[in-house]
């Protein structure tokens, strides 16, 4: 026996000799392990031969001599290599002796590790259908996935039981699957197994190569953390999770790599953590009822990236927080097909809406480009409970979801609608380009609880709103009718536009508050509508105003009906505003009208009883310019006589046509105004500050102009060829001419 030690003792010597720092034990149960040459004491062996002993450090292994198939020497490794070999595993552990214990089962394999200071390597490789990869750690380990395909059918296929980091890495070029079964056996007490691919801790990928995981287990989600999990790279694919697909108590990060989300819960949760996303393509598909496509209770944050999202499922969300939501970039893509669900509440029912983005706090857009498309029943594009700032960035909305009547939680008849965007707060939108499209039923293009703000910032933002839908009728008969309708942009306060370029055309209003209208600047074009403008209260400083509507281009009202002054206001300080009516008034204040400047351009409506401008209270001209065309009807109004500056009221004795110029000159031929109406009219209000006392004033129709013509109004040129119709002088505020 002495000269067994003898000879290991020289050989463990010449391998340092030759600089081979571990000797590896080679067992034929497919286990290797290796142990520092330097710790090596001594081996040696039982009296009868059968048994080997090592004495490394301050351990004496022993081993059967016949479980032993070689000893070799090799560098010091401290990389783990697991290979699933059908229903066993073979084991390199050159740390066997340095806080690596591994227990293998046939291909169930449990890993504990005690090692400090330095993260072990795990590179697992090879395929089992009846294993695992378990792992006990107190320092952050290294898991390479070098083309391995684990399935455990009575639990997860990778179950990490290490609270501390755990770094998964997809070796370029291969591809890793793992899939569990549906019933899971049960864990040891006070252990999680809640998926497939399972970490107590955090975990972070990175690596270009594949990995799929196959969620079958009843119940579970499909890559599970119950900490935080951060994707950096990797092709990763989550197959038919019962949960959620992706799921991590503490949140989420996602820098790069590509995820591809199939559930039947959540595609992807941060649960009670942040979800941020900076870089990388993440394809999320959720076809069941009420779940998330991306979710988080804490903030959600896109800085870059590409996100592409379907939503299937009645009442589910595409991205929902709790927390406020930031898109700062990046491009976001969903597409949304199920209903919304009338949930019970009160004596009726309270409407649960599929949406493509909801944010139960604020949100903020800044440089993302959103696309969105709704198509199931009173489909929701944003929905926001708190406010919604748009700084930069695009938004696009296509919406073809109808809407229908149900009976709300009073027991009263109601209606639910799709709305590109929904905000219970304040919208404030300043910079970047909104587009929204809506052609279903009483669907809307933005609806805003309180107050709305468009232009306040440096930028000029561009907002384009098209409705087309019908409208919904829910109760009532006749004037007291109530109907759900297409409005394009609504909100139950102040909407303030201070610039921008804004395009509407809608089914319905343009622009409805139920308070107040302020315009500051900007660029309005309203190319349909049924009401241009609508609030008690409308005042108007400056900006480019064009609407056209098929009732009243511009309305304030309180909604009362009637022909009583009900104490709205109009009032136009500046700007350029040229509005054209098919059926209802160009201008119509239940109350009073107040112009202190600007120009007013008016194409009145073809026939009455509607007229070209429309006033219960008083209209006071103090100053501007305001041209106004219709038909003479005993509704046709001229400015009050309490105003400041000299208006006309000119009746023609039939109608003329809208081909046939209307002109005033000065007696030495001073054009004071050329106009075209855009219909037949026999009717021009008119006032400017060009009229005066004392001064002989000649009405012509017909004939031709030089000048520059905009909205029927011509400046500078030469006006000719017309028919001489009447001279007047201005004795009063008001001048009736009649021809």
């Amino acid at each position: 026996m002495k000269k067994y030690i003898i000879f290991i003792t020289c050989l463990i010597m010449s391998t340092v000799l030759f600089s081979q720092e571990k000797l590896y034990i080679h067992k034929s149960d497919m286990m290797s392990l290796g142990a520092k040459v330097s710790l090596t004491d001594s081996i040696y062996f039982s009296e009868d031969g059968s048994t080997a002993f090592f004495r490394i450090g301050d351990t004496l292994a022993s081993y059967a001599v016949e479980e032993i198939d070689s000893i070799t020497f090799g560098d010091n490794l401290d990389t783990v290599y697991i290979n699933y070999e059908g229903s066993d595993a073979s084991i390199l552990n050159p740390l066997a002796f340095e806080g690596v214990a591994i227990e293998r089962e046939g291909a169930y394999v449990i890993v504990t590790s005690s090692v400090t200071g330095m993260e072990v390597n795990f590179v697992l490789s090879g395929t089992t259908t009846e294993g695992t990869f378990k792992l006990y750690a107190d320092e952050s380990s290294n898991i390479i996935l070098n083309g391995v395909d684990i399935t455990n059918p009575v639990g997860p296929a990778v179950n990490i039981q290490a609270s501390v980091e755990t770094n998964i890495i997809l070796v370029a070029g291969t591809e890793n699957n793992f899939t569990d079964g549906e019933d899971y056996n049960d864990p040891p007490a006070g252990e999680d197994q809640d998926g497939p691919f399972f970490a107590e801790g955090k975990m972070t990928f990175s690596g270009t190569g594949a990995m799929t995981v196959n969620s079958l287990g009843s119940g579970k989600h499909g890559l599970c953390s119950d900490e935080f999990i951060e994707i950096n790279n990797g092709m990763i694919t989550v197959t038919d999770a019962a949960k959620d697909g992706m799921h991590a108590n503490e949140g989420m990060l996602v820098t790069g790599g590509t995820l591809d989300v199939t559930s039947g819960s959540d595609g992807i949760d941060a649960d009670e953590g942040p979800f941020e996303m900076s870089g990388g393509d993440v394809n999320v598909y959720i076809p069941s009822d009420d779940v998330k496509g991306i979710a988080a209770d804490d903030d959600m944050t896109i800085t870059g990236g590409v996100i592409n999202i379907i939503v299937d499922g009645d009442q589910s969300k595409g991205m929902k927080s709790d927390s406020p939501i930031t898109l700062s970039g990046g491009i976001i893509t969903i597409y949304t097909y199920g209903d919304a669900v009338l949930e019970p509440s009160g004596s009726g029912y309270d409407p649960s809406y599929c949406t493509a983005i909801k944010g139960n706090d604020d949100v903020i857009v800044d440089g993302a480009d959103v696309y969105i498309e709704c198509s199931g029943l009173a489909g929701k594009g944003f929905s926001v409970d708190g406010n919604m700032d748009i700084l930069s960035g695009n938004i696009n909305i296509t919406s073809t979801s109808d809407g229908d009547t149900y009976v709300n939680e009073d027991g009263e008849l109601d209606a639910y609608v799709s709305t590109c965007i929904s905000v219970d707060g304040n919208l404030t939108y300043s910079g970047g380009e909104v587009v929204t499209n809506s052609s279903g039923s009483a669907g809307k293009g933005i609806s805003v609880d309180v107050c709305t703000f468009i232009g306040t910032g440096a930028d000029t933002p561009l907002l384009d709103i098209t409705t087309t839908g019908t409208a919904i009728y829910i109760s009532g008969f006749g004037n007291d009718a109530d109907y759900a309708e297409a409005k394009a942009m609504k909100s139950d306060s102040t909407v303030v536009i201070d610039k921008g370029v804004i395009n509407i055309s809608s089914a319905d209003d343009g622009i409805k508050s139920e308070y107040a209208i302020e315009i500051n600047g900007g660029s309005i074009d309203i190319t349909n509508s049924y009401e241009g403008f609508e609030a008690p209260y409308i005042t108007i400083n400056d900006g480019t105003i064009h609407i056209v509507s098929s009732d009243d281009c511009i309305n304030t009202t309180f909604g009362f009906g009637g022909e009583e002054d009900d104490g709205s206001l109009l009032q136009v300080n500046g700007g350029y505003i040229a509005v054209s009516s098919t059926g209802g008034d160009g201008i119509d204040g239940n109350g009073d009208l107040a112009f202190a400047g600007g120009t007013t351009i008016v194409h009145g409506p073809p026939q009455q009883p509607e007229v070209g401008m429309d006033y219960n209270g008083m209209c006071n001209m103090d100053a501007g310019f305001l041209v106004v065309s219709g038909v003479n009807s005993n509704m046709t109004q001229a400015p009050s006589n309490s105003s400041d500056q000299y208006s006309l009221k000119i009746t023609a004795n039939q109608m003329l046509s809208s081909s046939t110029l209307f002109h005033i000159q000065d007696a030495s031929g001073n054009d004071i105004l050329t106009f075209q109406p855009a219909r037949n009219y026999s009717s021009i209000i008119f006032s400017s500050e060009d009229l005066q006392t004392g001064v002989t004033y000649s009405v012509y129709t017909g004939g031709s102009c030089t000048g520059t013509v905009q909205d029927g109004l011509y400046t500078g040129g030469t006006y000719s060829g017309g028919t001489f119709r009447k001279s007047f002088n201005i004795t009063n505020t008001i001048t009736n001419v009649n021809f």
